[in-house]
């Protein structure tokens, strides 16, 4: 494999607090050496980055990816595609496909899958119970040997009290997460916005923004009661918020994550019915939003994921109330993720940090920082180039963007993956 030198370009990693122009040269696939200034080696092929931002790639801690079962929505493939163009190196696949994960070859199957692409590392969750259905827990002590990451039902939430207890307590045996999705399932049922004036105005049956934060405090209690590590995922409204920071102040093994659509949108976006930004939670009022814009610059929040749901045509040309949720997301992830740099609400390193280092952290995840003799994931962009998003433009198969219009600054120019480029 030829040498590659990065030159010209702003070295930016949130885990060393590395941030300084400079050079960064690629040998074998990993990462050889970087700094102020490198010599080029003979034969090099040398990337002249003008300025632009050279970061680690990102690490997507929740995506569904349509594979197996869903391939009309999206495949692996069109998914990698997406991915790379959105500066992705890892994803962190959902179990509730069909089948769900809940069996090892499944896991493996998928870690084999994601190297197949050669752009992307595949991480499976692994089903908290079988087939994701709220009833019998699967095995975690199998799934955890064959690579699950963590544990989830994906957009199902675990309900009983008692079965989330002894997830917990399962869990902690391996040293792993529950990742939940937290919606009081009775208050959500048939729900399609959040509860308030704009759902009665609109029609539309509605969950109260109190379901969220229902769940979220049974759940550390929980925790507390089994030292089990919960994981609260696309994190959507203050009250939900604020127990998970006072949760944090305790000590109690409690983190979260959020979605760019409840920090970059508000309910108003349905607008007259549109479906694409149906999603799941459901968008919050415009305080719900600058409350979770908060969190990400105050550390309540741990990790930024993309919540790439694909939908096809058919699952969003629907009365509203009966469009499918979900909404695209790996292709925009971190340029809306930059919109709050822009805005000054958030450093670049901060941005940048909730996209690699913090989610690979949280769950042990080797990638999301520049180390010398670590694989070259990398994602090259400009902070400031403008694009606008367009549903039917965007690379891969899904294109039930909830941010259809929307005009965008930073873009992707580059992705490589173990020092080959897959992207740019």
């Amino acid at each position: 494999m030829t040498d590659l030198l990065f030159t010209r370009v702003r070295l930016l990693d949130p885990a060393s607090g590395l941030d300084r122009p400079g050079a960064l040269l690629v040998r074998d696939g990993a990462i050889l050496d970087f700094g102020a200034a490198l010599g080029q080696p003979e034969g090099a092929e040398v990337i002249d980055g003008a300025g632009a931002v050279l970061c680690p790639g990102l690490v997507d801690l929740r995506a569904a990816l349509g594979e197996p079962g869903f391939e009309y929505r999206e495949t692996i493939g069109s998914a990698a595609l997406a991915a790379a163009a959105g500066g992705i190196t890892t994803i962190a696949v959902l179990p509730d496909s069909r089948p769900a994960i809940d069996d090892p070859a499944l896991v493996q199957f998928l870690r084999a899958r994601g190297d197949a692409t050669g752009s992307l590392t595949l991480l499976p969750y692994g089903a908290v119970t079988r087939g994701c259905r709220g009833e019998e827990l699967a095995e975690f002590g199998l799934l955890r040997e064959a690579g699950a990451i963590a544990f989830s039902d994906g957009a199902r939430t675990i309900g009983p009290a008692s079965l989330m207890r002894r997830a917990l307590s399962y869990a902690h045996g391996f040293g792993a997460r529950i990742v939940q999705h937290p919606e009081e399932p009775s208050l959500a049922a048939g729900a399609a916005a959040t509860e308030g004036e704009l759902a009665t105005r609109l029609g539309l049956p509605g969950i109260p923004a109190c379901a969220e934060a229902i769940m979220v405090v049974r759940d550390i209690h929980l925790a507390e009661l089994t030292g089990g590590m919960v994981h609260f995922s696309r994190l959507s409204t203050a009250a939900a918020l604020d127990l998970v920071r006072a949760a944090k102040s305790r000590g109690l093994p409690v983190t979260c994550d959020t979605a760019p659509p409840y920090f970059a949108l508000n309910e108003m976006a349905i607008g007259e019915f549109r479906s694409y930004a149906k999603l799941s939670p459901p968008l919050r009022a415009e305080a719900d939003r600058a409350a979770v814009a908060a969190a990400l610059a105050d550390g309540t929040i741990d990790a930024v994921v993309s919540d790439h749901q694909p939908r096809d045509a058919d699952d969003k040309r629907l009365p509203f109330a009966e469009a499918a949720p979900g909404g695209a997301g790996l292709a925009t992830l971190l340029a809306v993720t930059l919109a709050e740099v822009h805005g000054g609400r958030l450093s670049l390193t901060r941005a940048v940090e909730l996209l690699t280092a913090a989610p690979a952290a949280l769950f042990g995840i080797a990638a999301g920082r520049l180390q010398k003799g670590a694989p070259a994931d990398l994602c090259l962009f400009h902070l400031d180039r403008a694009w606008r998003v367009v549903a039917g433009e965007l690379p891969g198969k899904a294109q039930n963007t909830p941010f259809d219009g929307r005009a965008l600054e930073g873009r992707v120019i580059g992705t490589w993956k173990a020092g080959r480029r897959v992207f740019g």
